[in-house]
């Protein structure tokens, strides 16, 4: 287990408030980083946050930022940097969506989900890979994509470009920053338990339970479901792996059509009894 040991070092988490970025950060801290977390400004969870991460006994800074300003990045990049001294993980979770057909989405929606889930990704990336070089550490970046990065979802067309897009860049980076000892990957989750959606109008309830239905595992992840898979690319025990996806979608994308709810229940072919609690 010491392979996922990570005393000694420092990540970035973007979006930390709430959802997967606090799954995130409360795993790097359980295994023993200290984290800089951020959020936009005036986000009162972020304060939550960083207190789990303190009573894990990690330090912690709390360095706001809107990522849509994307003139900003480099000085942010180099703020945190300055507050927190050499950067060995980078974990590039925050991102946005709005549900709307293909031709109600305006300029203004198109380039603000892309300044947050694609910009704000290389430009942190380009910056802090850099700060990473010239202190000679070995560093990990790791970007939440999302399933919807391989298969379409109607309503969401700049997210689903953007997702697919960020595919494509962490393969490029993995391939130009390999020579300097860092890798980066990517986490595609499927359906996650978080508020990102909480916005969409429609009914909730109702699209969750036909969900349910399409998911091989018949539910939603839970955030820290998914961060077994960013220790392992945070780690020691990921050092070789670089310009690689992992998928953590419950089954969805190994199944291309629901067949076995219309089959015959399933029937065991063993003659033992089953064991007994």
């Amino acid at each position: 287990m010491d392979r996922f040991d990570l005393t000694g070092r420092t990540a970035l988490v973007t979006g930390a408030a709430r959802g997967l970025g606090r799954a995130f950060a409360t795993a790097l801290a359980e295994a023993g980083a200290d984290l800089v977390l951020t959020d936009l400004p005036d986000t009162p969870d972020l304060a939550d946050t960083a207190s789990r991460i303190e009573e894990l006994g990690r330090t912690v800074h709390v360095v706001p930022q809107d990522l849509s300003r994307t003139d900003e990045l480099h000085a942010f990049a180099d703020r945190v940097h300055e507050t927190a001294g050499p950067l060995h993980i980078l974990v590039n979770n925050a991102g946005t969506a709005a549900l709307e057909r293909f031709n109600e989405i305006t300029t203004e929606s198109w380039y603000r989900v892309m300044r947050v889930n694609l910009d704000a990704v290389f430009f942190l990336s380009q910056r802090l890979a850099e700060h990473m070089i010239a202190d000679r550490v070995e560093g990990r970046i790791i970007t939440i994509t999302s399933k919807n990065a391989l298969v379409a979802e109607a309503g969401l067309a700049h997210y689903n470009a953007s997702k697919a897009a960020v595919d494509l860049l962490t393969q490029t980076l993995a391939v130009e920053l390999a020579p300097h000892g860092i890798t980066v990957n990517s986490i595609a989750p499927g359906m996650v338990a978080t508020p990102i959606d909480d916005a969409f109008p429609f009914d909730r309830e109702a699209f969750e339970a036909a969900y349910r239905e399409r998911i091989p595992l018949g539910r939603y992840a839970e955030p820290q479901e998914c961060a077994g898979a960013l220790l392992l690319l945070a780690s020691d025990a990921g050092a070789y792996l670089t310009g690689t996806r992992i998928v953590v979608d419950g089954g969805v994308l190994a199944d291309q059509m629901p067949r076995t709810r219309f089959m015959p229940p399933y029937r065991p072919t063993l003659t033992r009894p089953p064991r007994t609690p």
